[in-house]
């Protein structure tokens, strides 16, 4: 960024300053502006189911499906360019491999305690139990997932499906490639990693003019979702919705917290008030990728150095689900054995386990989490008909889902900062939960983190 740039913070303390044109409107703080898109949304589709009115229905519908189209539209590069410039950013940093194993490592680590969590709460409350759906009522995916699809399917064909088909898992796998190629390149490979890094800018820019239209989204995919599945739907569902809703909650305010006060030995109110804007955004666009530099930019003010969070943050948003790829996985097979009759045995839930922690990257940071639930089901040999009977209640559950995908992806790395000793506290104690809405932010240099050289 020139020097003659002003800072979003400098601009808006000038647009906070009296002039002479006269009144200004003040400015609604992002997270109200999300708020009030929920609550027209639920006022909409409540009205536009009641009284069916189709022409609502159907802009609703448009409204939220063009801000996921939106939001789409950047994933493919953004991905990419991503991974590559995270990958390459690491020859910055000391210890680089040891900061790369111990954020694999934690998001094994808390994976296994998500999906442990999900288990607890299915076996507890047999979900599928009393709910008046029968077999008939499944239907099989268009597409499902399989471990060897998974495995042969890492590697492209070519390099232009990948991103016309949006696989994310094949981009990340030519990303990975090219920045390690770049690595061992050296010097040689300084043109295209400047290239590399300006048009990574040039996406996060474009994507934060989506970001900010995220509370017209709301009203479009809360309203919509209201609209189409009614409240009787997910009364139908009500107790596998609210075990996702309780495992998520007891994983993003029970787990989180704890691993942050006992492991970090940071305050666990310090991080959900400075990662408070990356969660309320993954809540209503239900997408990891999409949220993704809101979440790279809440790490880095708290504290985790920029060359580090810029790794471990698109890695986590392509690799670390423990809402779609753990707790719901693990409430989605016991909610479908339960409706197809078949008895899930000690080995049944190791398999479960397995899945979560090995297969997440299936889920690819994208809305919704049918080829990691095809891949759970698949592996325990469950017919892949129950996909169907999930599939309306799924946007609904698919926010909380997100919420604590991307409040992991922004835990681990603060944990990993604070044991490797490289976390700015100082930083971490006076983030705050306003700079969402300034989207150069990100450009700024953090004071006073420890950057290896």
């Amino acid at each position: 960024m020139s020097a003659n740039s002003a800072s979003p913070a400098e601009t808006e303390a000038e647009a906070g300053k009296p002039s002479g044109s006269g009144f200004r409107l003040p400015s609604i703080p992002f997270w109200i502006q999300i708020v009030a898109g929920l609550v027209l949304g639920v006022l909409l589709g409540w009205i536009t189911r009641s009284y069916e009115i189709s022409w609502l229905y159907t802009t609703l519908d448009q409204v939220g499906h063009i801000f996921v189209q939106l939001l789409k539209l950047a994933v493919a590069p953004l991905v990419f360019f991503a991974i590559l410039v995270s990958i390459t950013n690491l020859r910055k940093v000391n210890n680089a491999a040891r900061l790369a194993t111990r954020t694999l490592l934690w998001f094994m680590i808390t994976s296994l305690i998500a999906v442990a969590i999900g288990l607890a709460i299915g076996l507890v409350t047999n979900p599928g139990s009393g709910t008046g759906l029968t077999p008939k009522d499944g239907a099989k995916p268009e597409n499902a997932g399989s471990w060897l699809d998974f495995l042969t399917g890492i590697i492209p064909t070519d390099v232009i499906t990948p991103f016309t088909e949006l696989n994310v898992l094949q981009i990340v796998f030519m990303a990975a490639v090219a920045g390690i190629a770049a690595l061992q390149l050296g010097e040689k490979a300084k043109p295209i990693l400047t290239l590399s890094e300006s048009i990574l800018e040039l996406l996060q820019k474009a994507l934060w003019w989506v970001i900010r239209l995220a509370p017209i989204g709301t009203v479009g995919l809360i309203g919509y979702a209201i609209a189409d599945y009614g409240w009787d739907l997910i009364g139908k569902y009500a107790t596998f919705t609210a075990d996702v809703y309780i495992g998520c909650a007891l994983v993003l305010f029970g787990v989180y917290p704890l691993l942050l006060a006992t492991v970090a030995k940071v305050s666990p109110l310090q991080f959900f008030k400075g990662a408070w804007p990356a969660i309320q955004l993954a809540f209503v666009s239900r997408s990891s990728v999409g949220t993704m530099p809101v979440t790279q930019k809440v790490t880095e003010r708290l504290g985790v150095p920029k060359e580090y969070a810029s790794f471990a943050v698109p890695f986590g948003a392509t690799t670390k689900m423990d809402g779609c790829a753990a707790i719901y996985p693990a409430l989605a097979a016991i909610f479908i054995a339960q409706i197809f009759d078949v008895q899930l045995g000690i080995g049944d839930y190791i398999l479960i386990a397995f899945v979560s922690v090995i297969g997440s990257a299936a889920t690819a940071g994208l809305t919704g989490a049918t080829v990691m639930l095809t891949l759970t089901l698949s592996t325990l040999g469950l017919p892949l008909e129950g996909v169907g009977l999930l599939l309306a209640i799924d946007p609904i559950l698919d926010m909380i889902r997100t919420a604590t995908n991307v409040a992991g992806q922004a835990l681990v790395p603060v944990i990993v900062a604070a044991r490797e000793k490289i976390l700015d506290h100082d930083a971490y104690n006076s983030a705050s939960s306003s700079p969402v809405d300034e989207p150069e932010a990100h450009d700024a240099e953090p004071k006073g983190v420890p950057v290896a050289a």
